[in-house]
């Protein structure tokens, strides 16, 4: 919320509602000095000059709410314009010939950086930062032992290097690993996030972080601390077994290193049973690799074992209009296309994109009867899963 007096100019105000449109929304009450008290409106015709603002100040433009607050103080009116988080992010104030776009920060509004900006865009989904060409990564930026799996696997019999290279970049560039910049076919980010030799080299922030704590909270105290690292899809051998692990493989094995199972017989056989169902962690995993956003850079995806819980952090906010309550429901969105293709290719991903409401609630809920929290905050999102 913001407090405005009567008589501000219109990019001001303007400036003020692109801030919260930019976030999750807000209400600029007009009337009110700085320190709260009701100094009252005296503008004639207020409200259709709010309205023209939003028209012709605001890009896109937007319908606010506007509601009155009559004798707010005695003899003194506020009227309340209120708008929502909006969907066409990013939005842009526009005076003296200049698009301006302003992002709020606390009680204040301040003009939004390039990395923001761009991630708006992505967020929007009018820009896919995935599909960004990563240079002087060129083919041989990728594992071709991987390459020739991921082929075989969805192509049958297609082995793209009986072909020339000029094929070969052809083919990757039409699946989206590979796109062309000043003349030159490069890696793409998802491309080498899917396939590259090392991922790391070239885009840090593509691994995650797993982290077991001895307590219920974060401590200097840890039982392991490690930085997993490799190409998110795994490398099988001809009858299907694990030669190298993916880091989805990898995260399920610091899991299993670091609780501690229960047994039980049945007949001759022991059972044993984890803390947290194998499928559950796959799924929260797989799910914080492929929507994660990876314009933020310097943060992995954090996977952190408590003594009393386990927690999947994915980087970056909810994409655009999704919410906690539509995932919860089923439904679908993806940020990274290219990753969720690949991975539903492989079986990673169910088919109906619904691993939340399919897979992590019922599955903590039949394994020991506890409800997962999904908590979403406005750089990240966190799936929280109780012992």
């Amino acid at each position: 919320m913001e407090f405005k007096r009567d008589g501000l100019q219109n990019h001001v105000l303007a400036k003020a509602l692109v801030a919260f449109l930019n976030l999750h929304g807000g209400t600029v009450l007009i009337g009110v000095e700085d320190d709260g008290s009701v100094s009252g409106t005296r503008r004639e015709n207020l409200t259709e000059w709010v309205v023209e603002v939003c028209r012709t100040k605001i890009e896109p433009r937007v319908i606010p709410l506007l509601t009155w607050a009559r004798d707010a103080a005695p003899g003194r009116d506020v009227l309340a314009v209120s708008v929502t988080g909006g969907p066409d992010k990013p939005y842009a104030c526009l005076h003296d010939n200049r698009r301006t776009y302003y992002i709020r920060v606390g009680n204040t509004s301040r003009e939004a950086s390039r990395e923001e900006l761009e991630r708006m865009y992505q967020a929007s989904g009018r820009v896919q930062y995935g599909l960004k060409p990563v240079p002087g990564a060129d083919l041989g930026a990728f594992d071709t032992r991987r390459l020739r799996d991921y082929f075989a696997s969805v192509g049958h019999d297609l082995d793209p290097w009986d072909g020339d290279e000029a094929d070969l970049r052809t083919l990757m560039a039409n699946i989206d690993l590979m796109t062309q910049t000043a003349g030159q076919s490069v890696a793409t980010i998802e491309g080498l996030l899917l396939f590259g030799r090392n991922p790391k080299r070239f885009i840090p922030q593509s691994g995650i972080r797993a982290v077991c704590y001895v307590g219920t909270e974060p401590d200097y105290a840890t039982r392991a601390d490690e930085d997993l690292r490799a190409p998110m899809l795994p490398l099988r051998t001809a009858d299907g077994s694990l030669a190298e692990p993916g880091l989805v493989e990898q995260a399920w094995d610091f899991v299993r290193r670091n609780t501690t199972p229960t047994s039980r017989l049945e007949g001759a056989r022991r059972i044993d049973r984890w803390e947290y169902p194998e499928s559950v962690i796959r799924e929260a995993v797989v799910n914080a690799l492929i929507h994660r956003d990876y314009s933020i850079a310097g943060t992995d995806v954090m996977l952190t074992i408590y003594a009393d819980r386990l927690e999947v952090q994915s980087p970056g906010g909810l994409p655009n209009t999704v919410t906690v309550e539509g995932m919860r429901a089923g439904l679908r969105y993806a940020r990274n296309q290219t990753l969720v293709n690949v991975m539903r290719d492989y079986g990673y991903v169910d088919a109906r994109g619904m691993g939340v409401r399919n897979k992590i609630i019922p599955g903590m809920r039949a394994h020991n009867g506890t409800e997962p929290d999904l908590l979403e905050e406005e750089h990240r999102f966190t799936v929280r899963l109780w012992k």
